[in-house]
């Protein structure tokens, strides 16, 4: 029992290092959160995401992906030229930022912010590397108690995603003003456009 809770909470605390980070996923999933559109489904969706890629990393499936570098790279020069798009319009609304509107958006908003958000989940190779790779790596080490680790990673990744999501909204208040929006909007648009040039450079 004591080595099984042992597994949980390292698999926990892995999880939670590699994705507690500044970067595109997150970014995004905060300022959904900040806007209150899509929160649910897009937190959901992270965490789905990443919890498919963990078992696929638990599973061996990593050493798979290993043995075909060619899919990174596929993978890391069409991550890298979405998130350059995705910078540009983040520096556009940074440009010329509004007030915050809370609500759950239309149904058209909703579909382009969880298209976007599968799209900055799965066009980014880091996540493979993180999740399929060096969880996937992590996990086989503890032998027979690989999944329990798997099962805390996930729970990590559940955990950290809702935090994000819903904790976001107390900054409501402070996003109110467009002066806030300009300078979120600002470092969303460098951070996007960092990853986007290094996986691309990565790539070639």
């Amino acid at each position: 029992m004591g080595t099984t809770l042992a597994a949980g909470a390292t698999g926990f605390g892995t999880g939670l290092s590699l994705i507690v980070a500044i970067g595109s996923q997150n970014a995004f999933v905060l300022r959904q959160g900040i806007r209150r559109e899509a929160v649910l489904g897009v937190v959901v969706l992270c965490a789905l995401s990443d919890a498919a890629l963990i078992t696929a990393g638990v599973a061996g499936v990593g050493a798979v992906v290993e043995a075909w570098p060619p899919m990174l790279t596929l993978v890391g020069l069409a991550g890298g030229a979405f998130l350059l798009t995705y910078a540009v319009l983040a520096a556009r609304r940074a440009l010329r930022p509004e007030a915050m509107t809370a609500g759950d958006g239309t149904a058209s908003s909703r579909r382009a912010a969880l298209l976007t958000c599968a799209a900055l989940t799965w066009l980014n190779p880091h996540v493979y590397l993180d999740t399929v790779l060096l969880l996937g790596s992590v996990a086989n080490g503890h032998g027979d108690e690989r999944w329990t680790f798997g099962a805390g990673a996930v729970l990590g990744s559940v955990v950290w995603f809702a935090a994000l999501g819903y904790g976001a909204r107390l900054l409501t208040g402070f996003f109110a003003r467009p002066a806030s929006w300009r300078a979120l909007d600002a470092v969303i648009a460098v951070t996007m456009a960092a990853i986007g040039t290094s996986l691309i450079a990565g790539a070639l």
